[in-house]
C-alpha cells in the first residue's frame, strides 16, 4: 500500500434514479491526474494493482518475466528495469506511486568468490549477474556513496526539482473547469455544454439530479486505472459502488 497522502477534489452530477454518474465538474489537478494515467508503463499499471488483479493475459506475462530464471536473460540485460520502468513525473506518479527518497544511495553487488583475484574488479546494479571471471551469481551488496564535494549531490538534486517542478505544472490550464464523462472523456465545462450532455444522457426528471463531492486519493486513484482498462462506467464504478475502493 503506498503511504501517499495527496488527494483531489471532484464534484459528480448524479442521476439517483437511474444510479449512474451524468458526469462530474472537475479542476485542473483531477484532469492533470486523468491524462498522467496515459504515461504509466503497463508494467507499472501490472505492479500497482497486482498480477492476478488485471484483466485479460498480461498479468500472466508479467509474471512470467518476474519466475524466469536469470540464467535465461542476456548478459548486460537489465529485468528489474523491464519489471519496474522508469516512471516520467506526473500527476499520476504523485498521487499513485511512492515519492522518491531523497539521498537513497545506489546498490552494487559482486560475487563472493575468494579463489579469482579478478573477481574484485567487477560489480553490477543488478543482483543475480553472473560473475565474468567465475561466473557465481553476484549477490554481494556493496554500497555506492558519493562524493559531497562533486557536485553529484547537487546534480541530483537539480533532477529532482526539476521533476518536482514538472509534476507541480501539469498539463492543462488551470483557469478552466473541466467536464468528465462517466467513461472518461474529458472536455472543458460550458453551460450550453452542460445541457447538451444532459439531454444526450437522457435525463427526464431533473429532480433526481444530485451533486456529489468526492476525494480521489490513493485507493480511489487505483480503482480508477482498474475501472478504465474494462468498463465504460468508470465514475459509476468506483464512487456509486457499495464496495469501497480497496488496494
Amino acid at each position: 500500500m503506498s503511504t501517499n497522502t495527496s488527494t483531489l477534489k471532484m464534484k459528480l452530477l448524479v442521476d439517483t434514479k437511474a444510479k449512474r454518474v451524468v458526469f462530474a465538474e472537475a479542476s485542473k489537478g483531477v484532469v492533470d491526474f486523468l491524462f498522467s494515467l496515459l504515461q504509466l508503463p503497463v508494467a507499472t499499471i501490472v505492479k500497482m494493482l497486482g498480477t492476478w488483479s488485471m484483466p485479460g493475459s498480461i498479468g500472466n506475462l508479467y509474471w512470467s518475466l518476474v519466475v524466469l530464471d536469470d540464467d535465461y536473460i542476456l548478459p548486460g540485460a537489465k529485468k528489474k528495469s523491464v519489471l519496474k520502468p522508469a516512471v516520467v513525473p506526473s500527476a499520476a506518479s504523485s498521487l499513485l506511486l511512492p515519492a522518491p527518497a531523497s539521498g537513497a544511495s545506489r546498490c552494487f553487488y559482486k560475487c563472493s568468490s575468494r579463489i579469482y583475484s579478478r573477481c574484485s574488479d567487477y560489480v553490477t546494479e543488478t543482483r543475480g549477474m553472473k560473475c565474468p571471471s567465475c561466473h557465481e551469481k553476484m549477490k554481494t551488496a556493496l554500497k555506492f556513496v558519493a562524493d559531497d564535494g562533486s557536485g553529484s549531490i547537487m546534480a541530483a538534486s537539480t533532477a529532482m526539482a526539476t521533476g518536482a517542478a514538472a509534476a507541480k505544472g501539469g498539463l492543462v490550464q488551470g483557469v478552466v473547469t473541466y467536464t468528465v464523462m462517466d467513461d472518461l472523456t474529458v472536455t472543458p465545462m460550458s453551460t450550453i455544454s452542460g445541457i447538451s450532455m444532459l439531454n444526450a444522457a437522457g435525463v427526464a426528471d431533473f429532480a433526481a439530479l444530485q451533486e456529489k463531492t468526492v476525494r480521489i486519493g490513493y485507493a480511489e486513484g487505483l480503482a480508477i486505472v482498474k475501472a478504465s482498462l474494462h468498463s465504460k462506467t468508470v465514475l459509476t464504478d468506483v464512487f456509486l459502488s457499495n464496495k469501497r475502493p480497496r488496494v
